[in-house]
């Protein structure tokens, strides 16, 4: 064996000491177009964002008006993941809505 005491405590070193830091946040945004129908927009918060139909009206109505709306603040991952789904339930139905992220 190795020689060492049996009753002999053992000491290690701390780990150094890491701030936690929150994760970066990203801003989700749906951008207004000519072809996308306003039903199909207020559907995609419903089932994308988990927005109550009154939610979805406004977002939709701030879309239409002001040329684009915020869906949600979201990490990174999370962030890319509804947009891609936005992307995806649009191209399926053959519209041509965008949506982005960006940094909080």
């Amino acid at each position: 064996m190795s020689g060492m005491d049996p009753n002999q405590e053992i000491v290690f070193e701390s780990e150094q000491d890491h701030e936690v830091h929150e994760p970066r946040k990203f801003r989700v945004l749906i951008h207004n177009d000519d072809y996308t129908t306003m039903d199909f927009v207020v559907r995609v918060l419903q089932t994308v964002f988990h927005k109550n139909h009154i939610e979805a009206t406004r977002i939709m109505l701030a879309v239409h008006k002001q040329g684009k709306g915020v869906c949600g603040i979201y990490t990174a991952e999370v962030a890319e993941t509804k947009v891609s789904m936005v992307h995806s339930l649009a191209r399926k139905e053959g519209f041509p809505l965008r949506c982005s992220m960006e940094e909080v």
